[in-house]
């Protein structure tokens, strides 16, 4: 079953061992959605570090959720290096990996009011994700939503916690990248002026067909295409 296609009988967060679903896979990384039955497709990442002279070589994991056969998906790319949240409400399982690898869970200098809910030590992520060629950027830092977004320039990849999403939740019918229904009115136009050739999710797989133009359709048609979003997702819980 795809990630466009959960029915809403499906719960919204899955819980306990379940097998992941991979996804996003290529020599800089793969992706996983630890519960592939769960309506909103929680999607982690994890980046290869190919090394400097602080961190040396490894992964780093992007707002994960843990799964009984992570450490097997993780088994190739090297050591865990750090845990990366981007989103002030993507702790997820970020504490806990970090604690079973003995790293620490990273987040933006600027969000530092997740701190005390993290039980693992918690440092600031500067500007650049280690040896990623990542690059950190603000992309909210409101009182009820801190994200940021990593993006590489060299190559075009972009990967976005919250803004955008793959899932029907996120996605209007004949969407195939959304933005989040509580953005619909202010879509993230930031993001639209710059040069993409993949982006990846907090929620479902990513794009790497058309990625740009992708973005700028869900951008360009956010509010228009709010009124359709809204009513496909009244439709869809109550039948």
């Amino acid at each position: 079953m795809s990630s466009r296609s959960k029915p809403y009988t499906m719960p919204m967060k899955g819980s306990g061992s379940t097998e992941l679903q991979e996804i996003d896979r290529r020599d800089d990384g793969v992706g996983w959605i630890a519960h592939p039955d769960e309506r909103m497709q929680r999607a982690s990442h994890a980046l290869v570090d190919d090394g400097d002279e602080t961190d040396g070589n490894g992964v780093w994991l992007i707002d994960p959720v843990d799964a009984a056969d992570l450490e097997e998906l993780l088994s190739g790319f090297g050591d865990v290096l750090g845990v990366v949240v981007l989103l002030d409400r993507h702790k997820r399982d970020a504490a806990e990996i970090a604690r079973r690898h003995d790293v620490s869970v990273y987040r933006p200098t600027w969000m530092q009011s997740i701190d005390e809910a993290i039980e693992a030590p918690v440092r600031a992520l500067d500007t650049e994700l280690g040896g990623t060629g990542y690059r950190v950027r603000k992309r909210l830092d409101l009182p009820v939503w801190k994200e940021a977004v990593l993006y590489r320039p060299d190559d075009g990849s972009l990967l976005v916690p919250e803004s955008f999403g793959t899932v029907d939740f996120f996605c209007a019918p004949g969407e195939r990248l959304g933005v989040h229904p509580m953005l619909r009115l202010t879509p993230p136009g930031d993001l639209g002026g710059l040069a993409v050739e993949r982006v990846l999710v907090g929620h479902g797989s990513g794009i790497t067909d058309g990625a740009q133009q992708a973005i700028r359709d869900a951008i360009s048609g956010s509010r228009s295409r709010a009124p359709s979003l809204y009513l496909s997702a009244l439709r869809a819980s109550l039948g």
